[in-house]
């Protein structure tokens, strides 16, 4: 007697969000998927692009020393033009999310867990040597695809900071305005805002010399 066949038991989802579903869920994943079923976290970044699970961990400290600077000075500068800056926010793309090193919106995100790309008047990416592709042309395309109207660059290469400002024009980013350390970074659009790129590194200042010191 032919013996009958069972189909396997479908995997069990957890009661609430857990990476564990990155072990059991192996449809095309979708930024809302994502924000559904994944937990909130401090570490690393989970993006969604074409339908996969990206998950990049923390970069370097120089990373870190101008993610928490470049946020706060921008921001101040962007209040004062109506718009509202956020370092690491969640941003909807159609089926994709994008955690951008720095975001301006139009209106404010406060009370949301993610906002439309649609909202977004400015992406900023702090390239890292180990993403180097994805910080200088991969993200620049998909944003420029989404429509946001500028995206601002910041390179650390050789522990020399440069920050480069990017406008959308026919469907592609355009140069702007840019400067590196030691030079002051002015952009006049879209609101005022300038820097050194140089005051955005951590760095020590210089030992004071005492007078009869050797």
């Amino acid at each position: 007697m032919a013996q009958a066949a069972f189909a396997p038991e479908p995997a069990p989802q957890p009661a609430e969000p857990s990476f564990d579903v990155l072990g059991w869920h192996d449809e095309p994943w979708t930024a809302q998927l994502a924000l559904d079923l994944l937990p909130e976290t401090n570490g690393p970044k989970v993006e969604v692009l074409s339908g996969s699970v990206i998950v990049t961990p923390h970069a370097g400290i120089d990373h870190q020393s101008v993610e928490r600077e470049l946020p706060y000075l921008v921001h101040r500068a962007a209040r004062r033009a109506g718009y509202w800056a956020y370092p690491e926010i969640n941003v909807v793309s159609g089926k994709d999310l994008f955690i951008p090193d720095l975001v301006v919106l139009r209106q404010s995100g406060g009370g949301r867990s993610a906002v439309p790309i649609a909202e977004v008047v400015l992406v900023g990416e702090i390239v890292s040597p180990g993403n180097r592709r994805k910080d200088v042309i991969d993200r620049p395309r998909e944003y420029a695809a989404a429509g946001v109207p500028f995206f601002l660059r910041v390179d650390l290469r050789d522990r020399v900071p440069s920050l480069a400002l990017f406008e959308l024009t026919e469907g592609e980013y355009r140069p702007l305005a840019a400067a590196a350390a030691g030079s002051t970074f002015r952009m006049r659009t879209p609101f005022e805002f300038s820097v050194d790129p140089a005051d955005l590194l951590d760095e020590e200042a210089p030992e004071q010399r005492v007078d009869g010191e050797d």
